[in-house]
């Protein structure tokens, strides 16, 4: 159904949102605050934000390394992921999952994962549990061009596919896999063409559209819940923000800036340029509360170590 006002203005908080968390916790990396290299993926927001709009809590996703952008857009809270960059127990896995082993299952975010194509079976398993379940939630799997060759990519898809498993696999190809061109790694120039292999639909869109990748999300999550099956959706986007500089940051492909998108159609729909600033004042002030509560958090004592690693 089509998106109204308020939906399109939540749709660009949380975009306005990413970015601007992504940029101040590359910023606190930098200056030593964080232990570890911060993924950044600035330019994505769209489709993160896309998908994410079309799903509800209970649904449940399962990210990549570049987490930050899919777990905000999942409804976790900023304070607490901040805190876990920066290695505080008061993060959201205590501190010891760091910035690419995020998760929070009350808001569906099953987790990052620092192994390329790791999440892909993951997803692939909550899909399954939900149909065994007999509820209507669905699964999402993100992942990037590169996990497209991977032989968790091809194994998901497949048993996807036999078993009708209400699963959504979203491709986020940037172009790139840090110095290689995707158009050199790739055997095919559009990953969703693969999808026939697995007898399911596959669809290209523009990533940086957030409207665009939530309209053909929409249509791939209503095929899931009525047990049409899996759908792998790929959102040609450009990470132009970026930790490396081997990768070219001048040529967009033609992309857009998605926040600048959504800003844009949101003006011509009539919302005030004061109404947007306000947003940015409150998204600035959320990230700076978010890195006062990560500062004054704890670090995890040596013990915790042992906490949560055996079931009980």
């Amino acid at each position: 159904m089509p998106l109204d006002q308020n939906q399109l203005m939540e749709m660009y908080r949380k975009m306005v949102t990413i970015r601007a968390f992504i940029r101040r916790a590359h910023a606190e990396s930098q200056a030593g605050n964080i232990p570890v290299a911060v993924a950044a993926n600035v330019g994505e927001e769209g489709s993160a934000v896309g998908v994410c709009a079309a799903l509800r809590t209970e649904d449940r996703i399962t990210s990549t390394h570049r987490s930050l952008g899919h777990a905000i857009a999942k409804g976790m809270d900023v304070r607490t992921i901040m805190a876990e960059l920066f290695g505080r127990s008061g993060g959201c896995c205590q501190g010891k999952g760091g910035a690419m082993h995020i998760a929070d299952f009350s808001v569906g975010m099953l987790g990052a994962n620092g192994i390329v194509g790791g999440g892909l079976p993951i997803a692939t398993g909550a899909a399954l549990a939900a149909q065994l379940e007999e509820n209507d939630n669905v699964a999402v799997a993100f992942f990037g061009d590169g996990a497209s060759n991977e032989g968790t990519f091809h194994s998901s898809l497949n048993l996807a596919s036999i078993w009708k498993l209400p699963i959504i696999f979203v491709c986020e190809n940037n172009g790139w896999g840090l110095a290689v061109p995707a158009s050199y790694a790739l055997s095919v120039q559009d990953v969703s063409v693969r999808a026939i292999s697995y007898d399911i639909p596959g669809v290209t869109v523009d990533g940086t559209d957030a409207i665009g990748v939530y309209e053909v999300m929409e249509q791939a999550v209503a095929r899931a819940r009525s047990g049409g099956g899996p759908t792998l959706i790929e959102c040609k986007n450009y990470r132009w923000d970026t930790n490396s500089d081997t990768k070219e940051v001048d040529v967009r492909g033609g992309l857009n800036d998605p926040v600048r998108s959504m800003s844009a159609r949101l003006m011509d729909d009539g919302v005030a340029p004061e109404a947007m600033q306000q947003v940015e004042r409150e998204v600035e002030a959320l990230v700076a509360d978010a890195v006062a509560f990560a500062l004054a958090s704890p670090f995890p004592n040596p013990e915790d170590a042992l906490i949560g690693v055996f079931a009980t």
